[in-house]
């Protein structure tokens, strides 16, 4: 199926901190799942410039929304950031990806791990109501390097408060200290319990992890949480870990 383009104009471009924003932009509405991805693509003197970004807002919402990070030899993120008010971004249809709550099994708790922009799609389940019915206790785990690096602090706090007891948000801050998060890698955490005894909760074969973000901090904490006999969740043998492919 060849993919269209939807014309979309920008609502807001809301600057996290110099190199990390987040783009509204409305478009005619369309159907998506939580955790899929479309393009974004500009017009350039040098042609269409796009690139693949999860949707951070939930379906039905007004208006579509991302969180970019700003990569200074990019070749698209650095006309986005630049974008204002009712300037025209196009949108690739239809959305795509697998990495959804469709296709997690169930499980005693779920892990949604994420470093950077990688908890885009995360934000995106936790705005629906499927979430919240499936899974018993959720563990938005989001490391970044800086504490300007974590973004939606206000939205996951609404959530914490309108799902109460459901909901622990671990922030890992690796450049920074900052009072509550957590300072070292992913994969060392989770090797010596300090990540689930600080989130209340267990990483066993009773629980589902999704990871999204730095491919490194994909292949070393997959491997750590295999280590812990968590394996790979795939259709035709499902399992604990699901991963976000497209990232480029």
């Amino acid at each position: 199926m060849m993919a269209q383009w939807l014309s979309g104009s920008v609502t807001s471009n809301h600057h996290w901190h110099a190199n990390l924003f987040s783009l509204k932009v409305k478009t005619a509405p369309f159907d998506f799942i939580a955790g899929q991805f479309v393009r974004l693509a500009l017009n350039t003197p040098d042609g269409k410039v796009q690139r693949a970004y999860s949707l951070v807002n939930s379906p039905g919402a007004a208006e579509q929304e991302f969180l970019v990070s700003t990569v200074a030899d990019g070749t698209l993120s650095p006309l986005l950031q630049q974008l204002k008010m009712g300037d025209e971004v196009a949108i690739s249809q239809p959305a795509s990806g697998f990495f959804i709550l469709d296709e997690i099994p169930d499980g005693e708790n779920l892990w949604l791990i994420s470093s950077g922009t990688g908890i885009g799609p995360f934000l995106s389940m936790l705005g629906t109501h499927l979430i919240w019915q499936r899974f018993r206790h959720i563990i938005l785990v989001h490391t970044v390097r800086t504490i300007a690096d974590l973004a939606y602090r206000e939205l996951i706090q609404s959530w914490q408060h309108q799902y109460h007891g459901q909901l622990h948000y671990q922030p890992i801050v690796t450049r920074e200290a900052h009072a509550g998060a957590l300072d070292k890698r992913l994969p060392e955490l989770i090797q010596t319990n300090e990540l689930q005894h600080v989130c209340k909760q267990p990483l066993n074969s009773q629980s589902q992890v999704m990871l999204c973000g730095n491919p490194q901090m994909i292949t070393d904490t997959k491997a750590t949480l295999e280590s812990l006999g968590l394996s790979k969740n795939l259709r035709r043998n499902p399992g604990n870990i699901t991963v976000e492919q497209y990232w480029k």
